[in-house]
């Protein structure tokens, strides 16, 4: 017989704050619009869950580790356990964040080994962050990756080492950042000068690029969110006419759409080889097939500003975050286990 109030995970659940490490590099006006489209959101619903998300630089984290074996960890002056906090962990690396990549690297590294649950590990932001080696990570995808060439932009970018790999690449193409997001740095070249000319603009802040072949004017983008291994909404992306970017600080528009019964049958794979609660996994349409284009572990949950009450927003939004509070209480009930085993 069922109990007539069985215990749900969030009866058991410890978790009391989220904590996002992201660098504090926003200019006023960024943070503001971040603010606005939905940083305020993350934590309004996450208080309808008995919960706060905050944001936080790397340096407001200080770990004192004097005692062997018995770590203590203080965000902005608060402690904080493995019992009580997740941190939410994704790479950013935009280019006036760079200088803050390794310091987010390292601070992933001692909160994991300090004991807590990352819902999004830190081994695999690399994979994620450079385009190139998402694709390579996932490339027996049932959907088929874009084919992408990866170059470096250092000091010898004027020999133009890398036109040894550019003999099979057609154009127009696709050249941009490799660990950027948001569609900034996309750019289209016609031909070898202009991967000449991009290179050496990238050279100033010694930016990887990667070139893709251009899928023709028009091509759409839908990202997948991906809950508890679902996919539980998908955002429909059209670029303005004429822009090979479908971003909205591009100029796209944006709504939520069913999901194509394609992707919904690929995201069984994706679950699979990324085991973690929330992810997106962008695709995009040439008007006759998909591509897989990328993996955004901390994707933007965007607005429905043609909704006051942004029902959408918040249906996803509630989602991710009680698939975090859920994935924390398994992580926690599995270390309990393995503690006591250990201790026999």
């Amino acid at each position: 017989m069922n109990p007539v109030n069985p215990v749900t995970p969030a009866d058991t659940s410890t978790l009391r704050r989220m904590c996002w490490i992201f660098p504090d590099r926003e200019s006023t006006r960024t943070a503001a619009m971040w603010r606005h489209y939905f940083w305020d959101m993350y934590a309004e619903v996450a208080a309808e869950l008995g919960l706060s998300w905050t944001r936080h630089s790397p340096d407001a984290v200080t770990v004192d580790s004097l005692e062997p074996g018995k770590p203590r960890v203080y965000v902005d002056e608060e402690p904080v356990t493995p019992e009580d906090t997740l941190f939410i962990t994704a790479l950013y690396s935009l280019p006036y964040q760079s200088m803050d990549v390794f310091n987010q690297y390292a601070l992933y590294a001692v909160l994991e080994r300090a004991g807590f649950y990352l819902p999004f590990p830190p081994g695999l932001s690399a994979v994620a962050n450079d385009k190139l080696a998402t694709v390579l990570h996932l490339n027996d995808s049932p959907v088929p990756p874009i084919p992408t060439l990866r170059i470096g932009t250092g000091r010898d970018v004027g020999k133009h080492l890398y036109e040894v790999a550019l003999a099979n690449l057609t154009y127009p193409a696709i050249v941009k950042p490799a660990g950027w997001c948001g569609g900034g740095g996309v750019n289209l070249a016609r031909n070898a000068d202009d991967v000449r000319g991009l290179a050496s603009l990238a050279q100033g802040g010694d930016t990887t690029l990667v070139l893709q072949p251009y899928l023709g004017d028009g091509t759409v983008d839908y990202r997948v969110y991906v809950i508890g291994g679902e996919p539980y909404a998908v955002l429909k992306r059209t670029p303005e006419a004429g822009s090979p970017v479908a971003n909205a600080s591009r100029g796209g528009s944006m709504e939520f759409a069913p999901v194509p019964p394609e992707l919904a049958e690929a995201t069984a794979y994706f679950a699979r080889k990324l085991p973690i609660p929330f992810f997106c996994v962008d695709f995009l349409f040439d008007g006759e097939r998909f591509w897989f284009s990328e993996l955004e572990p901390d994707g933007v949950i965007a607005p429905d500003f043609d909704d006051p009450g942004r029902r959408v927003q918040r249906d996803i939004t509630r989602a991710r975050w009680t698939a975090y509070r859920d994935a924390h209480t398994r992580w926690l009930a599995r270390e309990t286990t393995d503690t006591i085993f250990e201790s026999w």
